[in-house]
């Protein structure tokens, strides 16, 4: 998580109330601002530091909007917004059994503090190089040419 957080964050903290926080609190705290399409975000986030014994060392960050779910480019604003651009944060599906939704309109975003998490090899998501295709034309080309380089 990064040390120093944004000031659109700063401002957008949210001061008073039940879930209120301090800047003084660093990453952890509610907070409350424009998202990149238009809707308000509400973050609440906690740095999983050693003290938080709930934590285990898991960085958190839930993002929830009033009337739907935040969706990639809003939950990819938010990870820029606090963690470092080379940093791996994930949302987990985890078995149905373990589902905890206390909110209809939230996602969450996870890193672990000292264990990094494994990734798949890019190559299994599309061809890094190759940027956004236009076509599915493009497409079929790509596969054509990645085939014949194998």
């Amino acid at each position: 998580m990064k040390r120093h957080l944004p000031a659109q964050l700063e401002r957008g903290r949210e001061i008073s109330g039940e879930w209120g926080s301090r800047a003084t609190w660093g990453a952890y705290g509610r907070f409350i601002v424009q998202g990149p399409c238009g809707a308000e975000l509400v973050i609440v986030a906690s740095a999983g530091d050693p003290d938080d014994m709930q934590a285990g060392g898991w960085e958190h960050v839930s993002v929830s909007t009033r009337r739907r779910c935040p969706n990639w480019t809003e939950m990819s604003f938010v990870k820029d917004l606090f963690w470092e651009p080379e940093e791996c944060v994930v949302q987990f599906h985890p078995p149905r059994s373990a589902y905890v939704n206390n909110h209809e309109f939230v996602l969450h975003l996870w890193r672990h503090k000292t264990e990094p998490f494994p990734m798949p090899p890019p190559i299994l998501v599309g061809v890094q190089s190759a940027g956004i295709l236009q076509s599915e034309a493009e497409a079929r080309a790509l596969r054509k040419a990645h085939m014949s380089a194998e």
